[in-house]
C-alpha cells in the first residue's frame, strides 16, 4: 500500500495474550500465565466477545483484499468492511462466545465454539455487556435476511 494516507510509522505492536485449542471434544481458550490475573470474575459473565488473528489469512494478497464474496451471500460483492469476511488489511476477527468454564488458575475459558482454527492467537477478551454489546433497532442489508435473529444456542463454529 503506497498511499498518501499510510504513514510506514503508523505501526502498532500487538502479542497474543492466549491462543484457541481445539480438540475433539470441546474448544477453549488457553491464556498465557502472565495475563491469566485478567479473568477475575469473567466466569460471572455468560458471553465473552474474544478478538483473535486470522492468521492463516495474514498474506500481503489477502491483507489487499478489499471486496470479496462472503460466503454467506455468495451472489453479492461486498467491500471487507461490509462483512465478517477474514481477509482484511488487519486480519482482526471477533466472536462472541458462550463462556461454558472459566479456570483462572489454568488459564483456560471453555467456550461452546468459535469460528477460528486451532492455534489462532488471541488478542483480547471483552466481557459482553447487553447495554453495549447490541442495539435495538439494528438494520441489516436484505441481503442476511436469511440470518437467525439471535446467536444460536451453539455459537458459530468454522462451519456456517
Amino acid at each position: 500500500m503506497n498511499e498518501q494516507n499510510v504513514n510506514p510509522q503508523d505501526n502498532y505492536q500487538i502479542y497474543p495474550i492466549g491462543f484457541v485449542r481445539r480438540d475433539d471434544n470441546s474448544v477453549q481458550l488457553q491464556i498465557r500465565e502472565a495475563f491469566r490475573p485478567a479473568l477475575k470474575q469473567l466466569n460471572h459473565f455468560s458471553h465473552v466477545n474474544v478478538f483473535w488473528w486470522a492468521n492463516e489469512c495474514d498474506n500481503e494478497a489477502l491483507r489487499n483484499t478489499l471486496q470479496t464474496n462472503p460466503p454467506y451471500a455468495e451472489d453479492k460483492r461486498t467491500g471487507v468492511f461490509a462483512c465478517r469476511s477474514e481477509y482484511r488489511p488487519n486480519p482482526i476477527a471477533m466472536t462472541v462466545c458462550k463462556i461454558l468454564e472459566v479456570n483462572e488458575k489454568a488459564g483456560t475459558v471453555r467456550i461452546n465454539n468459535i469460528d477460528a482454527v486451532n492455534n489462532s492467537p488471541i488478542l483480547d477478551l471483552k466481557a459482553y455487556f447487553p447495554v453495549t454489546d447490541r442495539v435495538k433497532a439494528a438494520q441489516i442489508p436484505d441481503w442476511l435476511d436469511g440470518w437467525p435473529e439471535w446467536l444460536p444456542e451453539e455459537g458459530i463454529g468454522l462451519e456456517y
